[in-house]
């Protein structure tokens, strides 16, 4: 490492080589590189830059005549040919002719050139479907990834617990029955035992659900039109059953009226024991009046805790 006037220089040759392919291959090219290669587009075709639409028209035909390939069997033609014509389709075009010229004129503003010619010839061919089916698989890829992250890390966190400890100790006692050799190593836990002592303890509540494909963007997006489907279904039949006929409310509806008075999430609702969601329902939070009466309880507990 060397300092230089903008600061360290790495004298490493990988580095060299990065410098040199970016150079290269990553930066824009030139106006003249990305229309007519290294040629001139009016030079192809004989014209001046000032000539009209119809000057190039006949310019065209002269030499596309002279060099097609069905006319002319010099191997050459044929190369000089596709210059002719990919020169004829940029300067025939008023909009693609404005945009050369201006690149001629403005062989510094490299980015903005490009950007323009690729937008040209590329942009209205870009099916949106197809740009959004990529956005979609982009955007669900980090998703994943993310998820995974976190899952990972709540793993390791919880595997450090003194209750995944004390679980582990458990399973081995329930292995030997009850008897422990301590000469003996521990024989490693296997991924699956693993697995299901990480559910039993509840992983849920440290915000880290197991990545599944069914939870990403993408997939939602796909399922949309089935998932609004089968949302209005069950409004209907919601409506029908409790507004229209008046019956009572089933189990699963009742923890679903409470669990969002309550604005509790899922994860967190079916980490709560069963003796207190029976508790809950059965008080019918759902009901204004109820819901006031257990905020106000719940108010009197926390002061006397205090």
């Amino acid at each position: 490492m060397r300092a230089t006037a903008f600061g360290v220089w790495p004298s490493s040759p990988v580095f060299l080589i990065v410098s040199v392919i970016f150079i290269f291959f990553l930066l824009p090219p030139s106006a003249g590189a990305i229309y007519c290669g290294e040629d001139d587009c009016y030079d192809l075709l004989g014209v001046k830059q000032n000539a009209n639409a119809s000057e190039i028209k006949k310019a065209y035909y002269k030499l596309s005549l002279k060099h097609h390939p069905d006319k002319n069997p010099d191997p050459e033609s044929r190369k000089v040919f596709l210059k002719i014509a990919n020169a004829y389709e940029i300067l025939k075009d008023e909009e693609t002719r404005e945009q050369y010229d201006y690149a001629i004129a403005h062989p510094e503003e490299v980015f903005y050139n490009t950007a323009r010619y690729y937008h040209a010839y590329y942009g209205h061919k870009t099916d949106p479907r197809a740009v959004l089916i990529g956005l979609l698989l982009v955007v669900s890829a980090l998703q994943y990834l993310n998820q995974w992250s976190r899952y990972t890390q709540a793993v390791a966190m919880v595997k450090r617990t003194p209750a995944y400890k004390n679980k582990l100790r458990a399973l081995e006692l329930e292995r030997t029955g009850g008897v422990t050799n301590k000469k003996k190593a521990r024989k490693p836990m296997d991924k699956k035992t693993e697995e299901e002592l990480s559910n039993e303890l509840q992983l849920q509540i440290q915000g880290a659900d197991k990545p599944s494909i069914w939870k990403l963007v993408g997939v939602r997006f796909l399922l949309l039109p089935y998932l609004l489907g089968k949302l209005l279904l069950w409004r209907c039949c919601w409506l029908w059953r409790y507004r229209v006929r008046k019956g009572p409310y089933s189990w699963n509806d009742a923890c679903y009226l409470t669990q969002k008075c309550l604005k509790v999430s899922s994860s967190a609702w079916l980490n709560i024991d069963e003796s207190t969601k029976s508790d809950l329902v059965q008080r019918r939070l759902w009901e204004n009046e109820n819901m006031e009466n257990y905020l106000s309880e719940s108010r009197k507990e926390s002061k006397h805790r205090r």
